[in-house]
């Protein structure tokens, strides 16, 4: 045992940051709003104790004072945020200053700030506008407009526990979405000013001149690289993109940040080893590591200082460090001390998918190949030629398997399915990216003052089309995707925990973590999902059977929400509920006035009201009467259109004795990123746990 712990020696510091994100995932988890001094309160003592404390008892506290920091710290961004915008509910007209435009497959969006909403008061946020998309008014970032609009909040999840868009949104600083409903006007142009604005309108530029040279998907990816905006890219390819495990080349991050910072350390390396008094007189590989820290600060700017690009710069910074100070550069304590800042800083990022899928694949990648590095130097060997060609190959494949099989459980959770050739796509399209596309994009970026980009664009060009074309013949083979089952949030928490555990820990103890992660991939089967949803917006309801997923749409219903809950029943293309018949012998019974929906075999049954009285009740625990009847079965539960829109997305799970209802108010309680229920009145939240039918 004495011998385990020495092994660990100087390991238990890198597990703070591990309890700090605890403590942000457990202010995200409440469903009231804390005091605001609760989480100092709680720091403050520990932060003494730790101090005073001798060497035994500190161990202990540190871990729950990182735990009470990192939970401060997401009141404080919380407390940061500008609170909600009251939005109008019809179209109004709305003048405000562009901060933001993107280029779209068709047309282009806006993102104004400064607003002010005719009749009504000024907005503290920012909204985002679609321009209709034969609009030709030439607008420019720091421009004011005016555009009737028709704006609303951002929408609640499609089902209680589901991607929450209202927090993310709250936290960007957004009021809300909207389409313009008329040209917009120019009221008056304005240059841009500030640092910030000055960035945007160079993305902007950039942007445009990469469409005007490569026009289509190519010029939309090329955008992407520079720019770091994806708007443009036709919604075939970036689904290509994403089937074929190759999303992550639109994700600015790791990958093309550290291709510029390469390409930046070898070309000031070269110049300085070609100027003989700087070779002889000048420490030329801290010069040129920190030039290319620089260039590697100023492409993290240009492509929107982003959560994998902000990650990806501090592990870049402490590269750095390590070259200056003659240190390992390359380690699990830099990823520890990036999460920690990055945690202080956004801490908002830590439920999020990108931060999840980031940090699980550098920390796979790095102990990954601390745990192979003995092989990778067997197969190195006397260094023959063929010998590096294999450790190439080898070592392509392996970054790839490693970063991939991190990340999967995570876009898994949150896509609700997993690419199954992503190792022979990145294979191709990685060295692509890295030996030819990027460089060609860099070069064109110094050609633009000249007016030369097209020199280097159109090679480019070529290249994307190869990554194009990678990315749509890896998707269209069979089975590319895999549809997996939802995984329960503490599924998610004990993969992640194992991934750590396997990361951080050395030795034979690292094998816990496998029984760890094994339960977290199992955990889907422990659950069962629900058998009925019924959309927040009540225009919408599901039901999943043995014979696939079948929904009831009215006129306006979200595609958003459908294909959410396909990816959270891993089920095929949703089917419609019949108008009149039979659905799936004994499972769905439709006539024009409703429809008997038995999902599991020896449960209660659902009644769906679409219009007209109820029939027989016998076996009916559940009422949903969304549409113009409010009939109801005497002793079954009832939700209304009324009680949805109040409470949100609801989730029915139907048995033997009754129905379980769980809603999404009850699911996130009251926080200051939901907007205000549609009157004041807000019932409390439905308990009802097995509730029996006829009761």
């Amino acid at each position: 045992m004495q011998h385990m712990l020495a092994a660990q020696q100087g390991r238990f510091a890198l597990w703070l940051p591990v309890f700090m994100g605890t403590g942000v995932l457990l202010y995200f988890s409440l469903r009231s709003e804390p005091p605001i001094w609760a989480g100092v309160a709680i720091a403050l003592p520990l932060a003494l104790g730790v101090a005073l404390a001798g060497p035994r008892p500190r161990p202990c506290l540190l871990p729950l004072l990182a735990a009470a920091l990192g939970f401060s710290a997401a009141q404080f961004a919380t407390a940061r945020a500008p609170a909600l915008d009251a939005l109008p509910r019809q179209a109004v007209h709305l003048r405000g200053t562009v901060r933001a435009l993107e280029l779209l497959p068709e047309g282009r969006r806006i993102t104004l700030t400064h607003v002010q909403i005719e009749n009504g008061a000024d907005l503290h946020r920012s909204v985002r506008l679609r321009l209709r998309s034969n609009d030709t008014t030439p607008i420019d970032t720091g421009d004011t407009i005016g555009v009737r609009a028709l704006v609303q909040s951002p929408s609640p999840p499609a089902y209680p526990g589901g991607w929450d868009l209202q927090r993310d949104a709250f936290y960007a600083g957004l009021a809300g979405y909207g389409f313009a409903l008329g040209p917009a006007e120019l009221i008056a142009h304005h240059p841009v000013s500030g640092f910030a604005g000055w960035v945007q309108a160079l993305r902007e530029t950039i942007a445009r001149r990469f469409h005007t040279a490569l026009p289509g998907a190519r010029g939309a990816v090329g955008a992407t690289l520079l720019t770091g905006v994806p708007s443009a890219i036709p919604e075939i390819d970036r689904e290509a993109f994403r089937d074929s495990g190759l999303a992550h080349l639109l994700a600015v991050a790791g990958l093309h940040i550290g291709i510029v910072m390469g390409l930046a350390l070898g070309a000031s390396r070269l110049l300085l080893a070609s100027w003989e008094y700087a070779a002889l007189r000048w420490p030329t590989k801290q010069i040129s590591a920190l030039a290319a820290l620089i260039a590697g600060g100023m492409y993290m700017v240009l492509t929107g200082m982003h959560v994998p690009i902000i990650r990806s710069f501090a592990m870049a910074g402490l590269f750095t460090l390590a070259v200056l100070t003659g240190r390992r550069a390359v380690s699990v304590r830099g990823l520890a001390l990036a999460a920690t800042v990055l945690m202080l800083i956004e801490p908002q990022e830590v439920p999020g998918v990108s931060f999840q899928m980031s940090f699980s694949a550098v920390l796979a990648l790095i102990a990954g190949y601390e745990a192979l590095r003995p092989h990778l130097h067997a197969l190195y060997g006397d260094g023959a030629l063929w010998r590096r060609t294999s450790l190439h190959i080898v070592a392509l494949a392996l970054t790839s398997a490693l970063a991939g099989t991190a990340s999967a459980p995570f876009g898994a959770y949150h896509f609700g399915h997993i690419q199954l050739y992503f190792v022979l796509a990145n294979m191709i399209a990685v060295p692509l990216t890295a030996i030819w596309v990027m460089p060609a994009g860099l070069i064109a970026l110094f050609l633009m003052p000249l007016g030369l980009e097209r020199l280097a664009l159109i090679p480019m060009g070529w290249g994307l089309s190869a990554i194009i074309w990678i990315a749509r013949t890896t998707a269209a083979l069979p089975y590319a995707t895999l549809d997996v089952p939802h995984v329960p949030p503490w599924g998610l928490a004990l993969v992640a925990l194992g991934m750590a555990w396997i990361g951080l820990w050395r030795g034979r103890i690292r094998v816990a973590g496998v029984v760890l992660l094994v339960i977290g991939l199992v955990s889907p089967a422990l659950i069962r999902p629900p058998d009925l949803l019924v959309a927040a917006d009540a225009r919408m309801v599901g039901v999943r059977t043995a014979a696939g997923m079948f929904v009831e749409r009215e006129s306006g219903a979200s595609k958003f929400t459908r294909d959410a809950w396909r990816q959270y029943w891993a089920d095929g293309p949703p089917m419609l509920l019949p108008s009149d018949g039979i659905a799936a012998e004994g499972v769905v019974v439709c006539t024009s006035a409703n429809c008997v929906l038995r999902p599991r075999t020896g449960a209660m049954a659902a009644l769906l009201l679409r219009e007209g009285r109820a029939p027989e009740c016998e076996g009916v625990a559940v009422v949903v009467a969304i549409g113009r009847t409010r009939d109801r079965c005497r002793g079954a539960l009832l939700l209304d259109r009324t009680t949805v829109l109040r409470q949100g997305a609801t989730a029915v799970w139907l048995d033997a004795t009754g129905a379980r209802i769980v809603t999404d108010q009850q699911a996130r309680g009251i926080r200051p990123w939901m907007p205000p229920p549609p009157d004041r009145h807000v019932p409390p939240p439905l308990d009802l746990p097995l509730a029996p039918a006829g009761a």
